[in-house]
């Protein structure tokens, strides 16, 4: 218990520093990181209720910014189909697989960063496919932890202003935070004292973003964000090696 909570402070903070500087990815840190530890049943179901209260805060915080209705129903319904498919993928399929799911997200992720770093998306083609988005960014944060390749990709390419980027991914994790929660405790996934966990790990995050917002200031975007990609290559393939 105690090492368990240890851990999930420190990838948390982590997590949190990250999310206060770019207003998201939380879970390309912390999900490869408990993972190592504990698997990703583990780091799916602790990282859950910091991602719901965190994403809420986040979405009354740039309520301003949030685009057409529309849109943002169609990501959230998707993200949340997605999120209880991916669910029941978590409970059901081996731990060294899940593993193994997680670092290749992460790795694809990476190499699709650095491939096409300035891939856009217009957003009349987004209004159309937003729907199947949803769905599946859904499925790879249920069953994985991880949406990124798709979530953040999708977003990225639209080309938003920084606030309107955080309001919306931020309406898609509530959406998928929101279906997991009581689908993992359904499932067995989520125990009592992996909930208490979770509680506690809510600290860490929430005192990590300020703290993100403030680097984010003093060190280049640019700079923070290959930093970011190395500790998240390390981490993946040290998960696939284990896993292996």
């Amino acid at each position: 218990m105690v090492e368990s909570l240890v851990v999930a402070m420190i990838a948390f903070a982590l997590g949190g520093v990250l999310k206060g500087a770019i207003g998201a990815g939380t879970p390309v840190v912390v999900i490869p990181l408990l993972s190592i530890y504990f698997g990703v049943p583990y780091a799916v179901s602790v990282f859950v209720l910091p991602a719901l209260l965190s994403n809420i805060w986040q979405v009354w915080q740039y309520r301003a910014a949030l685009p057409e209705r529309g849109f943002l129903i169609q990501l959230a319904v998707g993200a949340g189909i997605g999120a209880l498919i991916g669910s029941v993928l978590l409970a059901n399929l081996p731990s060294d697989i899940l593993s193994i799911t997680v670092g290749l997200l992460a790795l694809v992720y990476i190499g699709f960063r650095l491939a096409k770093p300035d891939w856009g998306l217009d957003f009349a083609v987004a209004r159309r496919i937003v729907l199947p988005v949803g769905v599946l960014a859904g499925i790879l944060q249920g069953s994985a932890g991880i949406s990124a390749p798709v979530s953040m990709t999708f977003l990225h390419a639209l080309r938003l202003e920084r606030r309107q980027f955080i309001a919306i991914i931020s309406v898609l994790f509530s959406a998928m935070a929101i279906v997991q929660l009581p689908t993992l405790f359904s499932l067995g996934v989520l125990d009592g004292q992996r909930f208490l966990i979770s509680i506690a790990a809510c600290v860490p995050l929430f005192l990590g973003m300020p703290v993100g917002g403030w680097l984010v200031r003093y060190v280049p975007p640019q700079l923070f964000d290959r930093l970011i990609m190395v500790l998240l290559f390390v981490i993946a393939a040290g998960l696939i090696y284990k896993a292996l």
